[in-house]
């Protein structure tokens, strides 16, 4: 919470208003009352941004607790569910709704060691592919957006050895996450590689 409090500074200090609400993504009715609230304050939303993730343990298959599974579809894939479930509503009533969901090359190249997340993020892109073919007729519109390698914790966590220096930062891949979340944007169900940025089918 103390990057996300340092956010909200920086917002405050540009003119614009921010509202801080720590929240488990795991907490299903949690997610439901913070739709309820923002429904309440403010009637609609304009954008949602699904980028909370958990990388789980780097180990076989054979290996993994299952306590370790279940921890990550519930944050990378079935916290992403509830999302949609409890924010379309507040998506449909903006002039232009836009959903951005985060998920990893990973999904596709199936790394060793790394079967729990491995799995959830097909999932999930399964998920927000299915998403948009439900309100193709609407003005709202639902994507992902794959950032490859980039210079955070979690990579840290999963590759120790790595010289995080060589690395982009989030700040230079939200340039890209931008545009997706803008009135203008009209591709739904498609996914943003960030690493050759071109937009994927």
């Amino acid at each position: 919470t103390d990057a996300v409090d340092e956010t909200v500074k920086m917002v405050r200090a540009a003119g614009g208003t921010a509202t801080l609400v720590p929240l488990d993504m795991t907490d299903h009715d949690g997610i439901a009352r913070l739709g309820a609230a923002l429904n309440e304050r403010h009637g609609k939303l304009d954008i949602l941004i699904g980028n909370a993730g958990l990388a789980g343990t780097s180990s076989p298959l054979g290996h993994t607790d299952p306590k370790y599974w279940d921890a990550v579809m519930a944050v990378n894939t079935a916290a992403n569910f509830q999302l949609t479930r409890c924010m379309e509503p507040l998506l449909q009533n903006s002039d232009a709704g836009r959903a951005v969901f985060i998920t990893s090359g990973i999904a596709h190249k199936a790394n060793a060691y790394m079967g729990p997340y491995a799995a959830s993020k097909p999932a999930l892109e399964a998920l927000v592919r299915v998403w948009p073919n439900e309100i193709a007729t609407t003005p709202m519109r639902a994507n992902l957006f794959s950032p490859g390698p980039i210079r955070t914790r979690m990579r840290a966590i999963v590759m120790p050895g790595e010289d995080p220096l060589t690395l982009e930062t989030p700040e230079q891949v939200a340039e890209f996450i931008v545009p997706m979340c803008a009135p203008s944007w009209t591709e739904n169900g498609r996914l943003f590689d960030y690493p050759s940025k071109t937009l994927l089918s």
